[in-house]
């Protein structure tokens, strides 16, 4: 009898071998031989210079993981390389939204994430919701576009830009001294957020707005405007706008021989080398802006590298020193990696999952990564104050708001 069983389980064993066998080549089959991350780039126009380092980041990251044999997929147990679909949309709204849906439906990309910025991310929020396809937004921060009833967006790699005045407008009413505020900003979902953040949190504190004026996106010329916002005599002014915009206006500035006993702008926090180069050190001496890595450190990671030894490996990559928005687009492509690494399958709504999985618990050369579970919004982030000081024939930051992590005091009012 025990023979007989042996036997019988011998057989019953052969018999299921090819099935395990077919079973097996099926799966095999099924793993894809790359994962397609798709993304656009303007290589023209006003958002030319931050997109094109977004891009440079992202690909930076791309290469690290395929030197390594690729992005660990959970789904499939294993390292699959990367490859990064693009395609160039010139700065233009109607040219990215073609480009957005044929990445979607013709390219049929795993991974969705967007071009630089809130003008062009704009376009991409409605299309990715209508494809129910997840949106990585980089650096896309309009307020507008988070909501509660669209699952479908997570930001990556900076806070909404509704918060981004919060240490600002708590900086402002501190100082005492500053009572009377212009507000200058770009008619857009980035900036125009902004504002309206502003000037509710500086409602009934003592510090007024006696200059509120918006521009479009394209002004270059800022001349007559300064004159305007001298005439309201202010004892600070906060111009909001993106690149092109704030070196229009610190040219312009310095032009007019206009002195102001504070200035604020977004975009030297970001890509100092860029403005500097175009405006100056001795125009940006003694101005104010959020500064973010690498002005702010981050080297106590628990994901990636940390911002110095990024600094080091880009640069022997590309030969150049990072920018904030280099380090933007790699900070995306590791909350890709750790979202392949963690969901159990690539259905949009997984990912989805997987990301508010690791939502607070993320700390990357960029910060704290945490989303608001319900809009996507990054709200583990924060961008303080920083005042540029005069070093020789260079700049260097000084932090000077929240005190928690000021390294000095404000020199108020400019020299």
């Amino acid at each position: 009898m025990t023979k007989y069983l042996r036997l019988r389980r011998w057989l019953l064993a052969c018999a299921a071998l090819p099935m395990v066998l077919l079973g097996a080549a099926a799966s095999q089959a099924a793993v894809p031989k790359e994962i397609r991350i798709g993304t656009l780039y303007a290589d023209s126009g006003p958002f030319a210079t931050s997109s094109l380092s977004q891009l440079a980041g992202l690909k930076f990251w791309v290469n690290e993981v395929n030197r390594q044999g690729g992005v660990f997929v959970r789904a499939y147990g294993r390292k699959i390389p990367v490859r990064l679909v693009t395609y160039n949309d010139r700065s233009s709204t109607t040219t990215a939204a073609t480009l957005y849906n044929q990445l979607i439906t013709e390219d049929r990309v795993n991974i969705l994430a967007a071009d630089f910025g809130s003008v062009l991310t704009s376009v991409a929020v409605p299309i990715a919701r209508e494809h129910q396809m997840l949106l990585f937004d980089q650096t896309g921060t309009g307020a507008a576009f988070f909501t509660r009833d669209n699952p479908y967006i997570v930001l990556t790699s900076l806070p909404t830009s509704a918060r981004w005045p919060y240490a600002l407008a708590d900086f402002l009413k501190a100082q005492g001294k500053i009572r009377r505020v212009a507000l200058l900003y770009a008619t857009n979902d980035f900036t125009g957020s902004q504002a309206q953040t502003l000037r509710a949190r500086l409602q009934g504190s003592g510090v007024k707005l006696v200059f509120d004026h918006g521009v479009p996106t394209s002004t270059s010329s800022y001349a007559l405007l300064l004159h305007n916002i001298q005439a309201s005599r202010p004892d600070a002014v906060i111009e909001f706008g993106f690149p092109d915009n704030d070196i229009a206006f610190l040219h312009d500035l310095q032009a007019s021989g206009i002195k102001f006993k504070m200035v604020f702008t977004i975009f030297p926090g970001q890509l100092l080398a860029l403005v500097q180069k175009n405006v100056g050190a001795q125009t940006l001496a003694y101005t104010y802006t959020y500064p973010t890595p690498p002005l702010l450190v981050y080297n106590r990671v628990n994901y990636g590298m940390g911002l110095d030894r990024f600094s080091r490996a880009f640069h022997a990559a590309t030969g150049t020193q990072p920018n904030f928005l280099n380090i933007a687009g790699f900070n995306t492509g590791l909350i890709i990696q750790k979202t392949l690494d963690t969901a159990p399958n690539l259905r949009q709504m997984t990912l989805r999952r997987s990301v508010m999985r690791f939502s607070g618990k993320l700390h990357t050369l960029d910060g704290a990564f945490r989303i608001d579970a319900t809009t996507g919004a990054q709200i583990g982030e924060a961008l303080p104050v920083g005042q540029f000081i005069p070093v020789g024939k260079g700049l260097t930051v000084r932090m000077v708001y929240p005190p928690a992590i000021a390294t000095g005091r404000p020199a108020y009012p400019a020299p």
